[in-house]
């Protein structure tokens, strides 16, 4: 085995040369990078976003038409400390806009269950 190697001719460890890019080359890199990323991770959390308010909202509905048949109208939205604690809150809302506060929808809200007959809602 010989210690000469050609790739590493020319090459000194400590040898102080000028940097491979430059700052500004560099700083437009980390730039790019940056939004690439948030051009990944955006659409995602937009997305799902919109589906959890959709799922939400027709969960919503099912659960109004049932414990509250009635009622003119129904508004699920997300709080942080609402009456069912974190999450998506189902109200009820009346003819006088008052709102009932009706069902927990959870952080990730899902469909409702159907109740079978004889049991507990």
């Amino acid at each position: 085995m010989s210690d000469n190697y050609p790739e590493l001719s020319g090459y000194e460890p400590n040898d102080r040369q000028r940097p491979l890019r430059s700052k500004h080359v560099t700083r437009l890199m980390r730039i790019v990078v940056v939004f690439g990323l948030l051009a990944l991770v955006i659409p995602g959390v937009l997305t799902t976003i919109n589906v959890a308010s959709n799922t939400a909202s027709r969960a919503c509905n099912v659960d109004v038409a049932r414990y509250y048949p009635f009622a003119s109208g129904t508004d699920a939205r997300f709080e942080l400390s609402g009456p069912g604690g974190f999450g998506w809150q189902c109200y009820a809302i009346d003819r006088n806009e008052r709102e009932t506060f009706v069902s927990q929808l959870g952080i990730i809200p899902s469909a409702p269950r159907p109740v079978a007959p004889g049991q507990p809602s």
